[in-house]
């Protein structure tokens, strides 16, 4: 009897990963044709591999040794059969065969070793960088899956991905702070005589609460560009940036006044259906 398991449905795996651990992902692409749609689960299901990397070590080598080896895949070098590893089979095939890019790939990797260290982030600019080559890089190889690159999706890519990024900032501050880890710029917590110990301690102070409300203005700010660019690029790439349906969402739920920012609000699977459901019916994805 032949005892050896079964062959690993590559494509099904990272649709099983991204709807575990990247739901809103995982509904947008539930949007676009099935060819697509298959490429966008490989870079998606990519993403939640390199994101992950940071809640499954306990210290930065091994983390770093984890992140190594799919800079080494990429480059063709990974050691080890890469075949075997269906995520990397599945972004492979996406990378050939939508002639992406693997230098945003390799740079998305690189900006993610912030995440294995307890650093703070020291200026919006370095938030605004580390999301500019995580969040808005993704976004822009998912535009390119649907369509081909221009400088207006380019652009549209950055402002989406600046917004989002910020807001899942805001949305994660209870884990982060909880790690002593810390994404909100300590020269914005400067600027409001914000102190990083009452931050860690989960302290919820005016201070804090004005540090928030400059980064939801900067999100709504880069939401705002997003969404009047998003009407000027071909219809076909639009549901690339379907997120930005649960990026509006998110945003209204974290700026409620009297939120708790320290109280994790886990998010409903129907609701955030409905959410990018009637987000596609909108005349910004319609039109």
């Amino acid at each position: 009897m032949n005892s050896a398991a079964p062959p690993v449905d590559s494509a099904a795996f990272c649709a099983d990963l991204v709807r575990s651990h990247d739901f809103p992902r995982y509904v947008a692409t539930l949007f676009a044709p099935a060819v697509e749609r298959r490429a966008l689960l490989a870079l998606y299901a990519f993403n939640v591999e390199i994101v992950r990397v940071r809640d499954q070590v306990s210290q930065p080598l091994p983390g770093e040794i984890r992140l190594q080896w799919w800079t080494d895949m990429l480059s063709g070098h990974a050691h080890g059969s890469v075949e075997g590893n269906p995520v990397a089979a599945e972004l492979l095939r996406a990378i050939r065969d939508f002639a992406l890019p693997v230098e945003p790939l390799s740079l998305l990797i690189d900006e993610h070793q912030f995440d294995l260290y307890n650093d703070p982030m020291p200026t919006m600019a370095a938030l605004e960088g580390y999301l500019a080559a995580t969040c808005s890089a993704l976004l822009a190889l998912a535009a390119q899956i649907m369509a081909s690159p221009s400088d207006s999706i380019e652009h549209l890519a950055r402002h989406a991905g600046l917004a989002q990024g910020i807001v899942q900032v805001i949305a994660n501050l209870p884990r982060d702070a909880a790690h002593r880890q810390l994404f909100l710029p300590q020269q914005v917590l400067a600027s409001h005589n914000c102190n990083m110990e009452d931050v860690f301690a989960g302290r919820e102070t005016p201070s804090l609460h004005a540090v928030l409300d400059q980064l939801g203005g900067e999100a709504r700010q880069h939401l705002a560009t997003a969404s009047s660019l998003l009407v000027e690029v071909p219809a076909a790439v639009r549901p690339a940036f379907l997120p930005l349906g649960q990026v509006r969402a998110d945003l209204k739920r974290l700026s409620q006044a009297g939120r708790n920012p320290f109280a994790p609000q886990p998010l409903s699977r129907l609701r955030t259906l409905w959410t990018l459901w009637r987000a596609s019916r909108s005349r910004e994805f319609t039109k």
